[in-house]
């Protein structure tokens, strides 16, 4: 298309809309909710689109309609391994509704959280927080200003997906036992984690369970260097088995132990939580297998449904865990002698 002046004027929503012989509402749909509409049509609306080089104008679009075509995703570690994938399955379900993800990374700090979802809320329409590290009171204040959605946080009210751990932790508790191990620590991670939470609460329970002797040992933060830096509380326990918080952690835990001359498995056995490192580790570690790319996919659809105007009320997506035995784990040295 050119102007009297010979200038080449770029295509409009309204020429998709005369091309496709739809109104301009349905092509508008076409873009921002194509879930209303027919899947022939979306089709065809956007080959339309595409052959005379139409592109949506997002900044018009938040300007005329609030509609910004962007929601953020955040996590308080983007360096930890469970993320990754779960960013990737959730940017990847948003792409299919066109929408853009800003992320955010608090650095397991809930100021740095707080700050990022203010600034986000002016650009966004809806946010999926990871492991929140804010107070239930922050949460709900800003769930009151954008929907909202929760991974691994459990605040009634608020649409959330949950990893149970606890299935996962007890088959790792059942497979200590059977082994032989008589005492065992949980490596902790952040004491305002509800997966820690959660991970601790069903040690411990499988422990009385099984008859186990248990000791807790914090980490500072999850991290292979934490994991490192705890082994010697670790081995003071006199425990012959740890469960810890996550595989980064676990992946410490192994170094350290070689550090001091401790054999694992055959000294001393190790379980992860996770499963993001777990066949890449020498020896391959025993895991605890959480699925975190299913758990993006699973809060991003969530959120859609909510911008859709679909309803979901007081949504609380569960997703279960199991045990992947793999080269870490082994009787303790007594029971074998």
């Amino acid at each position: 298309m050119t102007t009297g002046k010979g200038r080449k004027d770029l295509p409009t929503m309204m020429d998709v809309a005369r091309t496709a012989g739809v109104s301009k509402s349905t092509v508008s749909r076409a873009f921002t909710q194509p879930g209303m509409l027919g899947a022939e049509t979306v089709a065809r609306i956007l080959e339309i689109a595409s052959s005379i080089g139409y592109v949506p104008n997002h900044t018009a679009r938040a300007l005329s309609t609030g509609r910004y075509g962007n929601v953020a995703l955040v996590v308080p570690d983007v360096a930890n391994p469970f993320f990754p994938p779960l960013i990737r399955a959730a940017q990847m379900e948003a792409d299919r509704s066109d929408f853009c993800v800003f992320l955010g990374n608090s650095d397991e700090s809930w100021r740095q959280e707080d700050k990022l979802v203010d600034r986000f809320l002016s650009q966004v329409e809806g946010l999926v927080l990871c492991a929140s590290r804010l107070t239930d009171e922050r949460i709900r204040a800003h769930a009151l200003k954008r929907p909202l959605v929760l991974v691994n946080r459990d605040v009634p009210g608020i649409p959330r997906v949950l990893i149970d751990s606890a299935i996962g932790v007890h088959e790792a508790i059942a497979h200590l036992a059977e082994l032989g191990h008589k005492h065992i620590v949980y490596v902790s991670g952040p004491a305002s984690s509800w997966s820690n939470q959660q991970r601790r609460a069903a040690v411990r329970l499988g422990a009385r369970q099984h008859r186990l002797d248990v000791s807790i040992v914090a980490a500072r933060v999850p991290s292979y260097e934490s994991g490192r830096a705890v082994v010697p509380d670790i081995l003071a326990t006199g425990a012959t088995a740890a469960i810890a918080f996550d595989d980064l952690t676990a992946q410490g835990i192994m170094t350290g132990l070689a550090d001091r001359g401790v054999s694992v498995p055959a000294d001393f056995s190790v379980v992860g939580c996770d499963d993001v490192l777990g066949a890449a580790t020498y020896p391959s570690l025993t895991t605890v297998s959480n699925r975190s790319d299913e758990t993006g996919r699973a809060a991003m659809s969530l959120l859609l449904d909510m911008l859709g105007s679909r309803a979901v009320g007081d949504a609380r997506v569960t997703l279960d865990t199991y045990l992947v035995v793999r080269n870490t784990t082994a009787p303790p040295p007594a029971t074998r002698s």
